[in-house]
């Protein structure tokens, strides 16, 4: 009984401190990591990070953190630690090389995050897909279609291509082409589609319509006819300028060239 009593006391003494020190570890450095994390929290908020970014660097560094603190713990035990950091890294490089494409898109959401290109309810032009953003994530970005279909195209994709923002600017320019006959009269029909426009109270004066023979082409004379609008007017003013070209052209007898093919039928005579 002494024997185990002595063996008992000896354990405790030699790893009794060590044990101590290990968990004495484990709470400091879970309240450093607390305070760190907090400190990257507030950092980020101030700077205006995406809060999806945000919580997300915050609990990778939780983590990555928190494996240090662990293996500081196992370290005081007196256990050897370098088979663990090995084991870590052997583990990370492999989970690395399953997840390129993760990574990939990870690192795509990240730079969409930061740089911003285009944010929720702007709508563009990328990933070869055209649509209203809806969201911005981690690692794909979630598209609305005019028609109403939901898209998720991953994060590489977009930065992969060009991205065109078509509400990135205040104004725009409708670009339109109208083409009258050779035999129509071209200063009534140019008068007539100046009419139109500044008609238009959603055009803007400033810059100023531009409004200007083309083209001669085959079978037409070609107008430019190119307003600047409000982004959020652009096809409003598209759709109801082309309307009334029509039908003031109809009232006015301007013609409107159409490919049109004229068919020759021979009778053949016997002889």
């Amino acid at each position: 009984m002494e024997n185990v009593t002595e063996k008992l006391i000896e354990w405790g003494t030699l790893y009794g401190t060590k044990i101590i020190a290990a968990v004495a570890i484990l709470i400091i450095g879970r309240l450093v990591v607390g305070i760190l994390t907090g400190i990257i929290r507030r950092l980020m908020s101030r700077g205006k990070v995406d809060e999806t970014l945000t919580k997300f660097v915050v609990s990778l560094t939780r983590i990555a953190l928190m494996t240090f603190v662990f293996i500081a713990a196992i370290g005081a035990l007196g256990v050897e630690t370098t088979s663990f950091i090995a084991i870590i890294g052997a583990a990370g490089l492999a989970v690395g090389f399953a997840l390129q494409s993760s990574l990939a898109n990870f690192a795509s959401g990240v730079m969409l995050i930061i740089f911003r290109p285009f944010k929720a309810g702007d709508f563009v032009e990328a990933g070869g897909t055209t649509g209203s953003v809806e969201s911005i994530q981690i690692f794909s970005t979630v598209l609305k279609t005019p028609d109403n279909k939901k898209i998720i195209v991953p994060n590489s994709n977009i930065t992969g291509g060009n991205i065109t923002n078509y509400s990135a600017m205040d104004t725009r320019r409708v670009d339109m082409v109208f083409g009258i006959g050779y035999g129509d009269d071209i200063k009534k029909a140019k008068e007539t589609l100046e009419q139109i426009v500044t008609a238009d109270s959603r055009v803007l004066k400033d810059p100023a319509p531009t409004i200007a023979v083309s083209e001669l082409a085959d079978s037409s004379v070609n107008f430019i006819v190119r307003p600047w609008v409000k982004t959020a007017d652009y096809w409003g003013v598209f759709f109801d300028v082309t309307e009334k070209v029509k039908l003031t052209f109809d009232e006015l007898g301007i013609s409107i060239p159409f490919p049109q093919q004229d068919v020759h039928m021979f009778q053949e005579t016997s002889a």
